[in-house]
């Protein structure tokens, strides 16, 4: 067996073990086998002279990873927040009721596949679907195989495209081809993009145009650029339209990045279960080494730009930004102590451009409409467009692409409002990770500081709607699970008090007695506890919603300050 091959660029961290990352060679192993034979492991330790406790290290901590052989039919179906409102727990009951005994066929609950605008969202042998196509995936699966999916795509164009559609490469990536031949001054577009006033749209909000010109100042003569996009987070699924539909805005915005900054080696960071979309980055990358843009000699400008696609082998921590570098070291994605920043210490201690899939693809937007045009885009003093993921309680869940500034209201209207013609109860504006917002906050106008002044966060613009009637407390203990789950593990507070917290809102749900007294006092404690202590941002976040929800009677999320978002995905800075 050969040697796993070298990811270009990825070496080890000084301190840590040498060599380049095991985690692409992992992935490859599974790919070609569904599991991670022992022998396949042995094999990868001898040859890349490395402990085979490194590698065992690894493969416990991402959950993508299988250390048994997969029955033919896997069936992974998601229990989180959109799923759970579309009476998800019901339907996978329903499933295992079918198929539960059936010998060939493994159904296992996860965390957020990302589909939520097809909730309750399954996929059977990694291939995205309805629940309610489950049936017809397993009998595909026994026969022939489930194929590839495709990417799902749009009828209509967003707005923000500034190339007409049906243009090839030849018409696109203008602002890289003028940045590389000199027609466009880096200090220029860098001075574009602080005026536009355009912040990072994962999360932290962190102004874009200033990122890049730290970064471009750090010393070094390495830099990496990454693009983040491992969108994890329940009811958040922008990030994979966009790279559905516009890969070639994401991927200039990043080629651009790492032209400004003076890095050759950039990567798109994608989740395992964007499949169809990582298909769809490759077939761009491939038509852009073919035409020269990407390469050696990128756009004939004698500068070499190369992108390539890592996949995650697994976990929301990965969306935090000094996480998702260690993943790529080959390491556990625990999060770093910060400072310092990846700008200035990131992707092997050298300086990383990172930024979310929907920052990179306002970049080319920007830059051929000018500042002002993104500034003037938005409502009131609010800036620029905004992509929202909408889901849950709503007639058409789907990516909405809106003036920064547009309200709660407006989203719901736009998706068709509330199913079944029901009033609002409650709505979670920022993804999993911000605080639920009562009835009387619908004509917020969503932007960083109206939600943060609001007691919430725009978050990872994922706009999850609850329907008068649902059991809130429910819904968000749901979340609290989620944030559970998925803790890293790697600090006490987050780790063992998202447990706690957890089994004593179950004990109160299916005991059906009120949270009140010792319970809710310990809940509270509990909050606070994790909200300052917490090192990155999962676990300061993560018994926000459920504070909330106990206060929607007296003043909504207001009635509490949601923390800085600091770090899980859909934080910074992705």
């Amino acid at each position: 067996m050969k040697a796993p091959q070298r990811v270009p660029g990825v070496e080890a961290r000084a301190g840590k073990f040498p060599g380049p990352s095991l985690i692409p060679a992992l992935n490859a192993i599974q790919a070609r086998l569904g599991w991670l034979p022992r022998e396949e492991l042995e094999k990868l330790a001898l040859d890349a002279r490395r402990p085979r406790y490194e590698i065992e290290g690894l493969i416990s901590f991402y959950p993508h990873f299988r250390t048994s052989p997969p029955p033919p039919v896997s069936v992974s179906v998601c229990h989180d927040l959109s799923c759970f409102l579309h009476d998800g727990e019901a339907r996978i009951a329903e499933l295992r009721e079918r198929h539960g005994d059936a010998a060939d066929v493994e159904i296992v609950e996860v965390s957020c596949l990302g589909r939520c605008d097809s909730a309750p969202a399954c996929a059977v042998n990694e291939h995205p679907a309805p629940i309610a196509e489950v049936d017809d995936l397993i009998a595909a699966a026994r026969d022939a195989g489930v194929g590839h999916a495709a990417a799902k795509t749009r009828s209509e164009p967003w707005p923000n495209d500034p190339y007409p559609a049906g243009s090839g490469i030849a018409e696109r990536y203008v602002t890289l081809r003028a940045l590389l031949a000199g027609d466009l001054d880096p200090d220029d577009l860098v001075s574009a993009l602080q005026d536009s006033g355009l912040r990072g749209m994962g999360g932290a909000g962190f102004p874009t145009g200033q990122k890049w010109d730290l970064v471009r100042g750090a010393e070094g003569s390495v830099k990496y650029a990454i693009c983040n996009a491992d969108e994890s987070e329940p009811g958040t699924f922008k990030d994979r339209q966009i790279l559905a539909t516009q890969p070639h805005l994401v991927l200039e915005g990043l080629l651009c990045g790492m032209a400004v900054v003076g890095a050759e080696e950039g990567w798109v960071f994608i989740r395992h279960e964007y499949g169809p979309e990582e298909h769809v980055l490759r077939e761009e990358l491939e038509a852009l080494r073919a035409a020269g843009v990407v390469g050696p000699d990128a756009c004939g400008s004698g500068r070499r730009l190369n992108v390539e696609i890592f996949v995650s082998p697994g976990g929301y921590i990965l969306g935090e930004e000094t996480a998702l570098i260690e993943c790529m070291e080959g390491h556990r994605g625990e999060p770093r102590n910060k400072p310092p920043f990846p700008g200035v210490y990131g992707l092997h201690g050298r300086p990383t451009l990172m930024n979310s899939v929907e920052t990179f693809a306002d970049l080319p937007v920007i830059a051929q409409r000018g500042a002002q045009w993104w500034k003037d885009q938005g409502r009131g003093d609010s800036v620029g467009w905004k992509f929202f993921a909408v889901s849950g309680h709503v007639e058409k869940p789907d990516v909405y692409c809106v003036p920064m500034g547009t309200t709660v209201r407006e989203l719901i209207e736009l998706a068709g409002g509330v199913s079944g013609g029901r009033a609002v109860g409650a709505v979670q504006p920022g993804g999993a990770s911000s605080n639920f917002i009562g009835p009387e906050l619908l004509d917020l106008e969503l932007d960083f500081g109206t939600a943060a002044k609001a007691g919430t966060m725009l978050g990872s613009g994922a706009l999850v709607v609850l329907a008068e009637g649902t059991d809130e407390l429910a819904a968000a203990t749901n979340v609290l699970r989620f944030f559970r789950n998925e803790s890293c593990g790697k600090c006490v507070p987050c780790r063992v008090g998202s447990t706690k917290a957890h089994e004593i809102l179950r004990g109160v749900l299916d005991e059906g007695v009120p949270l009140d007294g010792p319970r809710r006092a310990r809940i509270l404690e509990l909050e606070e506890v994790l909200r300052k202590t917490s090192i990155c941002g999962l676990g300061q976040v993560a018994l926000g919603p459920v504070i909330s929800v106990l206060g929607l009677d007296k003043g909504g999320a207001a009635a509490r300050p949601q923390p800085k978002p600091e770090g899980a995905a859909g934080q910074p800075e992705r």
